[in-house]
């Protein structure tokens, strides 16, 4: 065990865009990263590797954060690390788009248990370790569709808008445990989703982003940073935005 480490953080859909960014920031500030993957392991060893490279510590852990059972056996590994636990980042999440007439019920329950049910899970798991400890951050990855909704992202948006209720309800039930519970809610963000935009599309929604740019995965992970960090002491319950202004 490295004494000069300041505990585990573990990073859901840490493999990619956003959760690769957090995964990296985290690992520069001192943490022992633990990468969540569910299919692509290489990915997930790049980000690993990458974070040891520049001297950091981490390694990666498959589990579906959709299934309670993998969450659970998760960790249960965790809990055996000699690097107690002291962030939970819950950035995993999926997005399938439709309409609400054309929603199907099998996207719906993807899409929920994915982004929010997930959250509420691993938070409950990251919970019952940091309550022994009587310190820990958690760490919430909504969406600004979470705070000012979009159509055809009715089942997204109600996903991403949980995770604010979950955040401030947890706050106030783990405070007393000296457990931090924040959220960001990330605007449009460059990572492989934005990427697929047209010119044409990129330009359109950057001409409502008062700040006139999509932003980068990195300044999200800078904003993870700090609420991990004891200069956020007195932060939690917050939502806050990442979004060039698109939703003040």
């Amino acid at each position: 065990m490295n004494p000069s480490l300041q505990g585990l953080a573990l990073v859901t859909g840490g493999s990619r865009g956003i959760g690769a960014a957090i995964s990296k920031k985290l690992g520069s500030l001192g943490y022992h990263v633990v990468v969540n993957y569910v299919s692509n392991e290489a990915r997930a060893i790049e980000v690993v590797n990458e974070i040891v490279n520049r001297g950091g510590s981490a390694e990666s852990l498959r589990f579906d954060v959709s299934k309670e059972e993998e969450i659970h056996t998760a960790f249960q590994k965790l809990a055996e690390s000699p690097h107690p636990l002291r962030v939970l980042v819950n950035n995993a999440g999926i997005s399938e788009d439709s309409l609400i007439l054309r929603l199907k019920k099998e996207s719906l329950d993807r899409t929920l248990e994915t982004n929010l049910s997930s959250a509420i899970l691993c938070s409950k798991e990251a919970a019952r370790l940091m309550m022994k400890q009587r310190t820990g951050s958690i760490i919430q990855i909504s969406s600004v569709v979470g705070e000012m909704g979009n159509a055809g992202q009715v089942a997204y948006a109600a996903a991403k808008a949980g995770m604010i209720g979950l955040t401030k309800s947890l706050a106030k039930e783990l405070a007393s445990r000296n457990i931090r519970v924040n959220a960001v809610t990330p605007g449009y963000i460059e990572t492989e989703m934005t990427g697929a935009l047209t010119p044409e599309q990129k330009e359109a929604i950057t001409r409502n982003i008062p700040l006139g740019t999509l932003g980068q995965a990195t300044d999200v992970a800078e904003m993870v940073g700090f609420l991990a960090s004891e200069g956020a002491r007195y932060l939690t319950g917050q939502v806050i935005g990442v979004n060039g202004g698109l939703y003040i």
